[in-house]
């Protein structure tokens, strides 16, 4: 298999910094969502100011900077899917971050997992491409090393309740078929991505830190599909929330020791 041929060099033909400029004085600490209307609710609430902006042919990426209880955070908003989620990181890296809260919804294998419901994940399966090229080969991968204790201190302090398990990361969404759920829930999966898996291929490679959670959203622990909350559109006031969780989040992270 093609994808079993890793290649340890940390230097590529082309390399984010080959054509991103790092920017002097670019906050450290950066929060992401998948959401665009989460994204703008965020921006307008926090007066978010534009300081960069990545893209390539067919998207165009805005970069914000909010003060959140005086500490200087970027924000922006992820693209879905493995491969360009993780190439805009490499980009935001590049720009000078150095850790990420990163957070978006994903499918529930179990449906006794409420809608919205914070699901924290330890582990990923990795059924996508593009962690095989930051990680050698393996069926699963570590999430979340880092910032789980501080993350479970911020959901205490909001009475916010949680579940800890393994996320399935897949790059066909429509080909979640019902054979290949009961394999997953089989091996202990809890819920499916698209991004998980590579993501944390790409912060062990990098060594960066990039902290992973999800908010529960389509079930798919059923005969017929239940989407939910999965609209962008859908339960907004809640995902406003969330986001603020990932905000008291970048606090944590910012204090922690190194």
């Amino acid at each position: 298999m093609i994808l079993e041929q890793f290649d340890f060099n940390k230097n590529a033909i082309i390399n984010p910094l080959d054509i991103i400029k790092q920017q002097k004085d670019f906050p450290e600490i950066a929060v992401s969502c998948f959401s665009h209307v989460t994204l703008n609710r965020l921006v307008k609430e926090l007066n978010g100011v534009q300081i960069a902006t990545l893209g390539n042919a067919n998207i165009t990426i805005p970069i914000y900077k909010v003060s959140y209880k005086n500490l200087e955070v970027a924000i922006f908003m992820s693209c879905v899917g493995a491969p360009g989620c993780v190439a805009v990181l490499e980009e935001v890296f590049a720009l000078g971050v150095q850790k990420v809260i990163l957070f978006g919804t994903c499918g529930v294998l179990d449906a006794k997992i409420k809608d919205c419901a914070i699901i924290i994940p330890n582990s990923a399966v990795r059924d996508e491409g593009t962690s095989f090229h930051y990680a050698p080969p393996s069926e699963e991968i570590c999430v979340n090393k880092k910032y789980q204790d501080e993350f479970i201190e911020v959901l205490n302090s909001h009475n916010c309740g949680y579940t800890v398990g393994k996320v399935w990361t897949t790059d066909a969404c429509y080909r979640e078929t019902h054979d290949k759920v009961n394999r997953r829930k089989e091996n202990d999966c809890i819920c499916v991505d698209m991004e998980c898996s590579a993501v944390a291929a790409l912060a062990h490679f990098r060594g960066k830190d990039i902290f992973q959670f999800f908010y529960a959203a389509d079930n798919l622990d059923s005969e017929k599909w239940d989407e939910r909350s999965i609209s962008n559109s859908a339960n907004v006031l809640e995902k406003d929330r969330i986001a603020l969780l990932a905000m008291e989040m970048t606090l944590k992270v910012n204090n922690a020791v190194k």
